[in-house]
């Protein structure tokens, strides 16, 4: 994958740990891209667990669930926290997304959000059921975040394509 992603191209394969909260359990496996075709995929990257804003934004897709099940889509959520992290995070605010850890920081320099001192940019990525990139939104600073709301209108949008 090169840094410099742009619509309407298609998103090469990669493959990081994560798991998912699932009643008790946290279920832990590897996700790869190309296992997640057939459905739109939201990639959220943010820097990192347990942080006002990511949490904010992490719980606000979380109980949107069911709004981006309506759309044929799943979100993941991604960032430079190990699994571990990732578990305590999800059992704390009751987060129902797969959690991804790009410890490496591997994926987010493919995708250009990873930034020298905060480690990743706050970014989101719209993949269609193909692999094909649809939309992104990368914050400069990641002070806010993409809303459920916006990220429903666009994933409708891509229905017509």
């Amino acid at each position: 994958m090169r840094s410099s992603l742009h619509i309407g191209q298609q998103i090469q394969d990669f493959t990081l740990p994560g798991g998912v909260l699932d009643g008790d359990s946290f279920e832990r496996r590897d996700y790869t891209l190309s296992a997640a075709r057939g459905r739109a995929l939201i990639l959220a990257f943010y820097p990192g667990d347990n942080t006002a804003v990511c949490t904010k934004q992490l719980c606000s897709y979380s109980s949107g669930m069911e709004t981006f099940e309506g759309l044929d889509a799943e979100v993941w959520g991604i960032s430079p926290q190990d699994v571990d992290s990732h578990e305590s995070f999800a059992r704390s605010h009751l987060l129902r997304m797969p959690l991804l850890a790009d410890t490496g920081r591997a994926t987010a320099r493919a995708f250009g959000v990873a930034a020298p001192g905060i480690g990743v940019r706050r970014a989101v990525f719209l993949i269609d059921a193909e692999g094909v990139l649809r939309w992104k939104h990368v914050a400069l600073l990641g002070a806010t975040f993409q809303s459920l709301d916006t990220l429903a209108e666009h994933l409708s949008g891509m229905g017509n394509r």
